[in-house]
C-alpha cells in the first residue's frame, strides 16, 4: 500500500483549518462570528475553556471562531507548530518583537527592512534599551559576525521591501541558533507558496496578511507562525495590548487564501515576463527582481524560492520628474500604498514602503528616489507590458 501523500499548497489553501465544523449548521463556507462574548450554562465548563483545558471561546479579543480558522490555515501553509493573528502586519511585527525582547537584549537585522520595521529598530527599541545592529543586507559574513557578538533575536526580511534583496535563510538561521538567538523571517513578499522559512531553520514567520494573503485590498491583518513557545508569548502580549484581528477581516482573508496558490502562480509568471521586458528597455536604469539571472542574489533565490513572486522594483533614468510623468500614464495600475493584490499597484518608496523615513535614510538604505515598486496583479501580462511601454515612451518624450 502506498503512503498517503501530503496535500499540495492549492489543496491546503482550500481545506486547511476547516476540518471542524461543529455548530456551523452544515455551512460549506466559514461563517463570520461577530459575537464579542460566548456564553456557558455552567461555571465548570466556562472555567475549563477560560483556562485552556477545553476547546472554546470566551471573548473575541482573545480568540474567535472565524479568526481561529484563518490562523489554522496559515499554520498549515507555513508548516508551523502554532499561529496567532493581529490587526495589521505592523502589529504582528511589533507585538512579536516586544514579546521577545527586554532591556539589555540585542537584535541583529538588515538595513533593507520595510520602513515601519526600520522605525521600530531605529526609534522605538533603543528607547527600551534594546541594542540593535543593522547590517548590509546581502553581506552574509557581516551579519554572521554581528550575530556572533551576541544576539537574542535575528530578524530577517526576504525578499526585502522595496529593493527585492534576498538573504540565505538557512545559512543565517544556523548562525542565529549557534549564538542562541530566535530567528524571525518576514515572509510577506514570498508568501508560503514560494518559501517556507521554518523548513529552512527559522523559529517564526511573520506576514502582513493585508498583502498577498488577503489579496483583494479589502482587509487589514497580520499573522505569526512558529514554535508553540514563540507564538504563545506573542499571543499573550497581543491579548493584553489588544491588537486583535477583526472576524470580518479574518473571513475576507480566508476567502483570499483559497485562491492564493493560483494568484501567486499567475503573478510570478507575469512578473518574470515584465522584468525581462523592463531590463531590456533603454529608459530603465535597472530592475530588481530575484528571478532575473542578473540579480545579485539570484542563486540564493533559486535555492529557497519555488518561484520568484509578483513583486519587483525598477528605476527610470533621469530624476524624480520622470516618475511624476510616468506613473500617472499607467492605465492598469493603482497608484497606491499597497501590494500583493489582484490589481497591479505601483508607487515610489517615498509614498509607499518608506514614507516614514527621510530621503537621507532612504539613500543610506540604497533606495533611489526614482525607484518604483511594482506589484504585478493577475491581469494579462501582455496588457501590463503594453501599458508600461506606452507610459515609458511618454515619459521619455516629455
Amino acid at each position: 500500500m502506498s503512503e498517503e501523500k501530503n496535500p499540495g499548497f492549492g489543496t491546503l489553501s482550500i481545506w486547511s483549518g476547516e476540518e471542524k465544523k461543529d455548530g456551523w449548521e452544515r455551512t460549506t463556507q466559514v461563517p463570520v462570528a461577530h459575537s464579542v462574548s460566548y456564553g456557558y450554562k455552567d461555571l465548570d465548563t466556562w472555567l475549563d475553556v477560560a483556562l485552556g483545558k477545553a476547546e472554546g471561546h470566551i471573548y473575541s479579543r482573545n480568540t474567535n471562531p472565524t479568526v481561529t480558522v484563518f490562523e489554522e490555515k496559515m499554520r498549515q501553509l507555513e508548516g508551523a507548530e502554532a499561529a496567532t493573528s493581529f490587526s495589521t502586519g505592523m502589529a504582528a511585527i511589533s507585538n512579536t518583537l516586544y514579546s521577545l525582547l527586554k532591556p539589555g537584549d540585542r537584535v541583529v537585522s538588515v538595513k533593507d527592512t520595510y520602513g515601519g520595521t526600520n522605525e521600530i529598530f531605529t526609534r522605538f527599541l533603543p528607547r527600551l534599551n534594546v541594542d540593535v545592529a543593522l547590517c548590509p543586507t546581502t553581506d552574509h559574513e557581516a551579519i554572521e559576525a554581528a550575530v556572533a557578538k551576541g544576539c537574542d533575536v535575528l530578524y530577517l526580511e526576504t525578499p526585502t521591501n522595496p529593493t527585492l534583496k534576498v538573504v540565505d535563510i538557512e545559512r543565517l538561521a544556523k548562525a542565529g541558533h549557534d549564538a542562541g538567538a530566535i530567528v524571525l523571517v518576514d515572509n510577506t513578499f514570498s508568501t508560503p507558496i514560494n518559501t517556507n522559512p521554518i523548513s529552512l531553520g527559522a523559529d517564526g514567520v511573520i506576514h502582513s496578511a493585508t498583502k498577498y494573503i488577503g489579496g483583494h485590498a479589502d482587509a487589514l491583518g497580520g499573522v505569526l507562525c512558529g514554535s508553540e513557545k514563540i507564538v504563545k508569548g506573542a499571543y499573550a502580549y497581543r491579548e493584553i495590548n489588544g491588537a486583535t484581528l477583526h472576524p470580518m477581516a479574518a473571513y475576507l482573508m480566508i476567502r483570499g487564501i483559497k485562491t492564493l496558490a493560483l494568484r501567486i502562480e499567475r503573478q510570478s509568471e507575469s512578473a518574470m515576463k515584465i522584468a525581462r521586458f523592463l531590463k531590456a528597455h533603454p529608459f530603465i536604469e535597472d530592475v530588481f527582481y530575484p528571478g532575473l539571472e542578473t540579480h545579485e542574489n539570484h542563486e540564493i533565490a533559486k535555492k529557497q524560492m519555488r518561484s520568484f513572486g509578483g513583486m519587483m522594483s525598477f528605476f527610470l533614468k533621469g530624476d524624480f520628474d520622470n516618475i511624476r510623468t510616468f506613473l500617472p500614464r499607467l492605465k492598469y495600475a493603482h497608484l497606491a500604498a499597497n501590494l500583493g493584490t489582484v490589481e497591479t499597484v505601483a508607487g515610489p518608496p517615498r509614498t509607499t514602503s518608506h514614507v516614514e523615513v527621510s530621503q537621507e535614510q532612504r539613500a543610506a538604505m540604497g533606495i533611489p528616489e526614482t525607484l518604483i515598486r511594482y506589484s504585478v496583479g493577475i491581469e494579462d501580462a501582455d496588457d501590463l507590458i503594453a501599458d508600461l511601454s506606452q507610459a515609458l515612451e511618454y515619459a521619455k518624450n516629455h
